[in-house]
């Protein structure tokens, strides 16, 4: 997920830009703005106002209360709610070939560094399932590529981007509470 220019407003930018040059184009090539028979196209997309993008979606009400770590399978996001009601953290994952169990479970190992079972070199590993002959855990990739495994592994390992995947071992320790719904 690269955290460059939105799309759109690169779009926006690369349309207005075209629509002045085929204005300028024309009125050259008819020497006047009165003669010109090309009117210029009107944009679609304002760019006066900024965009803003939607709120994250808020805590699954089913989750449970005080601090904990929530992972929706279904919408391949994780929250993050530290303790005394600060602010929560949310972003999207990569899940494994394996998925975890829906229920409440604890953080039952962390490691600062490795490699996964998928030969990728990690970072702040937090596992807190075993299923499946297979450890379920939350890491972040060194090169911060979360890519789709391939189907024929065989892997619990959840891909989180350096960054949030910070937040989240930060926000555990041994016994904190993840809890996984569908």
């Amino acid at each position: 997920m690269s955290r460059g220019i939105p799309s759109w407003m690169a779009v926006t930018g690369l349309t207005g830009g075209a629509m002045a040059v085929v204005t300028a184009l024309a009125i050259q090539a008819n020497g006047s703005p009165a003669k010109s028979p090309v009117a210029a196209p009107t944009p679609t997309t304002s760019t006066s106002r900024p965009h803003t993008p939607p709120p994250p979606p808020a805590v699954p009400a089913a989750s449970g209360t005080g601090k904990r770590t929530v992972y929706s399978l279904s919408q391949q996001r994780v929250w993050v709610i530290p303790p005394n009601n600060g602010p929560v953290s949310t972003f999207l994952v990569q899940p494994g070939t394996v998925p975890a169990k829906v229920g409440t479970h604890y953080v039952t190992g962390r490691k600062p560094t490795g490699v996964g079972a998928d030969g990728v070199t990690i970072e702040n590993a937090v596992f807190f399932e075993y299923t499946a002959e297979t450890w379920v855990a939350f890491s972040a990739p060194t090169d911060d590529k979360l890519t789709k495994p391939s189907g024929s592994l065989h892997t619990g390992a959840i891909r989180v981007h350096r960054a949030d995947e910070l937040k989240l071992f930060n926000n555990t320790v041994i016994g904190s509470t993840v809890v996984v719904i569908n």
